[in-house]
């Protein structure tokens, strides 16, 4: 029962949380913290049955006429995408202790942050669509809460977009839902995906096409990413570090399993290239213009957050090599480092704006002399969405254009966009190094600078070790990745 552990123990420690908070709201913070670290444990127990059946599987008595029980399960997907998940809450709970130290209502905010981790968690553990559809909607709402409560001047606004941009997505993932059960008389995507490949090619392109369309909302694909910026730059920056660490990563990990998974194996040859094709495209355009934007960009946040847009469009064009085991491998392998590596980057930048009051890069410089530290750990981060060789970007986005050229042997369409996605990396090397540029390096302009607090130092230090061990390191978690059959 170790999954369905992981997933009622933080919401029973939701109101835990909050009664503590009356007293002590750091209490309620490491309450987060070990509610997520014992989380943490129960998921990593599955671990020797995953490495030697490929799968741990839990099944629960639930709701006889819809066709399927409650099925939970952890693969070599689903784990290191739930593990990355609550190393976040970890971390950016621990940066909240300082961070948000100022902030008011600060009990309603960890429970809050408690109720999100059911969300986040719940959407990679389970096969049953019910279930996976309350999870993807349920962390709407603490998110729309958090955003709007603690984030910054125009934060309900940024908060409503996110949540209408979302919502509007799950309308058309529910579509799909529904017409999956109509047709299989199944919500569980590994029985449904036997059954429907008797069904008209046409019904399944519409329904692939809704489930798609949704999850790429929430991943905020070029154009559905509107949303994203905004609701980026005016959450505090420890949900910034989960929406774009893991809330917008969600999208791109339903779309391998359940887009991919469940419908594409039952479309013919033909249909399949072209709809993967359209996601190469749409690929390539998340990441010029999220990468071109980003360099355009002088607020410190929204710098970040164009860069997540065009990070999703390397996944996208990853996942459009589908079933090539490099190119899937590569992309799920990139949202486990991206999570990582952006998660701290979101951590640094609020780390900056706390302790000098400013957004706009062009009013920093010469920090790493103030904050030495801090200009380090940003370093790390930095170098990795560079896809700087040593740290964890690197070896996923090398998987992925590797596995780019491979299809362009048979297929030359995937030359062109590989050869672009190739060419997209100066761009991202050319606006991190502006980002850093400004912020750290060149004249000191900012005169007094506080030192970071021990809490935030810490959720950077831990996020930064592991920045750098799936650099150094990688061949485990590729293994355990490898061992899913993706086709």
């Amino acid at each position: 029962m170790f999954l369905l552990y992981t997933l009622l123990l933080p919401a029973a420690s939701a109101p835990l949380i909050y009664l503590i908070g009356e007293r002590s709201p750091r209490k309620s913070a490491l309450a987060v913290v070990f509610s997520s670290t014992v989380d943490l444990s129960l998921l990593l127990l599955t671990l020797p049955t995953v490495l030697s059946e490929g799968r741990y599987v839990e099944s629960y008595y639930w709701m006889p006429m819809l066709g399927s029980p409650l099925t939970l399960f952890i693969d070599g997907v689903s784990l290191p995408m739930a593990v990355i998940t609550l190393i976040l809450i970890i971390s950016s709970a621990l940066f909240s202790v300082d961070y948000m130290a100022e902030q008011k209502l600060l009990r309603e905010y960890y429970s809050l942050l408690a109720l999100l981790t059911v969300g986040l968690v719940g959407v990679f553990i389970t096969s049953n669509l019910m279930v996976f559809y309350f999870c993807w909607e349920f962390m709407l709402i603490p998110a729309y809460f958090i955003i709007g409560g603690w984030g910054y001047k125009d934060s309900y606004r940024a908060a409503f977009k996110f949540f209408v941009f979302t919502h509007a997505g799950a309308v058309a993932i529910l579509l799909g839902m529904g017409s999956i059960y109509m047709l299989t008389g199944t919500l569980d995507m590994f029985q449904a995906r036997g059954l429907l490949s008797t069904t008209s090619q046409d019904v399944l392109l519409w329904v692939l096409a809704a489930f798609t369309f949704g999850f790429a909302v929430k991943m905020a694909i070029v154009p559905l990413h509107m949303w994203l910026p905004d609701a980026h730059a005016e959450a505090p920056a420890p949900i910034s570090s989960l929406l774009s660490g893991v809330i917008i990563e969600a999208g791109a990990y339903a779309i391998l399993r359940v887009s991919f998974g469940m419908i594409l194996p039952s479309l013919s040859a033909s249909i399949s290239r072209q709809f993967l094709y359209v996601l190469s495209i749409l690929g390539v355009i998340s990441t010029f213009y999220g990468a071109m934007t980003a360099l355009a960009e002088n607020d410190i946040k929204r710098i970040v957050a164009y860069s997540s847009i065009s990070h999703m469009g390397y996944v996208l064009f990853g996942l459009s090599l589908f079933p090539l085991l490099e190119g899937v491998v590569g992309s799920v392998l990139h949202l486990v480092n991206h999570a990582a590596s952006k998660g701290l980057l979101f951590l640094n930048a609020g780390a900056v704006m706390r302790q000098t009051g400013l957004r706009d890069i062009r009013e920093m410089g010469g920090l790493a002399s103030k904050i030495p530290l801090v200009a380090v750990l940003t370093a790390i981060s930095s170098f990795s969405i560079a896809g700087i060789p040593a740290f964890a970007c690197f070896i996923s986005e090398f998987l992925i254009f590797l596995g780019g050229f491979q299809v362009g042997v048979v297929d030359n369409f995937y030359y062109g966009t590989t050869t672009l996605m190739v060419s997209a990396t100066v761009l991202s090397l050319a606006y991190i190094l502006r980002f850093y540029w400004r912020v750290f390096l060149g004249s000191p302009r900012v005169k007094e600078v506080k030192d970071t607090p021990p809490f935030m130092t810490a959720a950077m230090i831990l996020l930064s070790v592991i920045v750098v061990i799936l650099g150094v390191w990688p061949g485990p978690l590729i293994e355990l990745i490898s061992n899913v059959e993706f086709g």
